[in-house]
């Protein structure tokens, strides 16, 4: 069994509704423990355990980890002592429970550890995690060849700031995870009107960005505005009160660099957040012959 598969597995489970992850692994918990008491305690089955208590590390976190460990735990003691075996201490299935717990809590732990390792080298890589969107570090890349680019072959390009209008609204009121809801939905709706030649980023909690080379002020006007009303449909059509507010600036041959870029469209973005919200302002650079 191969990592690719393994991850491409987890992958999906983590998909799944919270309530069918929940139901899983504790349906593994009772199956086991029903086995368990079927076969016997000659036969050691702890070690199959660390399926559904890693399952719940891995998707809900340690805390859930914990309780799924002394649920295994207790089930085990009581498949021991419902068994009728006769142990040659009363005190042997106590301390065997003891056992397979400090054994599953130790799992649990770096379990734990492990996951959040790897969340963390996820989200240091070139892809938000998340919406699928590049992240911050990725995006600065690009947009450097690209300015390089569009020096060299003194041609346009537009950048587009993004931020959500009542998006914590959606947090306080439907949950953290219809909020990622949305983040993912305003991500495949940009992908789903844009080339594949333009970049799409997720900067940081409800922000995001869009390159789109060799790109015109009208023709930017243009694709955002049909994006706009896309988003603005599938809002509507979820019953959530989101908009955007953006900033949109393009360079026609005067290219500053990158980090300057960025700090004109996030300005442009909160001179509309701070106005009516739910617009979109467009800019444009250029330097004509002579000056």
């Amino acid at each position: 069994m191969n990592s690719r598969f393994i991850d491409g597995w987890l992958e999906r489970l983590a998909k799944l509704p919270s309530k069918q992850q929940y139901l899983l692994i504790a349906t593994l918990i009772i199956l086991l423990g029903l086995i368990d008491y079927l076969s016997g305690p000659e036969l050691s089955k702890s070690l199959f355990y660390l399926l559904p208590i890693g399952l719940a590390v891995w998707l809900k976190g340690r805390r859930l980890g914990i309780y799924c460990s002394i649920a295994s735990a207790l089930i085990l003691l009581t498949a021991d002592l419902a068994s009728n075996h006769v142990f040659s201490s009363a005190l042997i299935p106590l301390w065997n429970m003891l056992i397979r717990l400090g054994v599953f809590l130790v799992v649990s732990f770096l379990l734990s550890a492990l996951h959040q390792t790897l969340l963390r080298e996820k989200a240091q890589a070139s892809i938000d995690f998340l919406t699928g969107a590049v992240n911050t570090r990725s995006f600065l890349e690009t947009l450097n060849q690209e300015i390089l680019r569009a020096r060299r072959y003194q041609h346009p390009f537009t950048l587009a700031y993004f931020d959500l209008d009542n998006f914590k609204q959606v947090n306080d009121e439907h949950g953290h995870a219809k909020g990622d809801e949305v983040l993912r939905l305003i991500v495949q709706t940009l992908k789903a009107h844009l080339r594949a030649v333009d970049t799409i980023a997720r900067l940081g909690g409800d922000e995001f960005s869009v390159l789109l080379p060799e790109t015109s002020s009208e023709a930017a006007q243009t694709v955002l505005a049909k994006i706009n009303g896309e988003i603005l449909s599938a809002m509507r059509r979820e019953n959530l009160p989101v908009t955007l507010s953006a900033g949109v600036i393009t360079y026609e041959n005067d290219y500053p660099d990158s980090n300057e870029v960025i700090k004109t469209a996030d300005k442009l973005m909160y001179e509309v957040k701070r106005g009516s919200k739910n617009a979109m302002t467009f800019e444009t650079h250029s330097q004509t012959q002579g000056d």
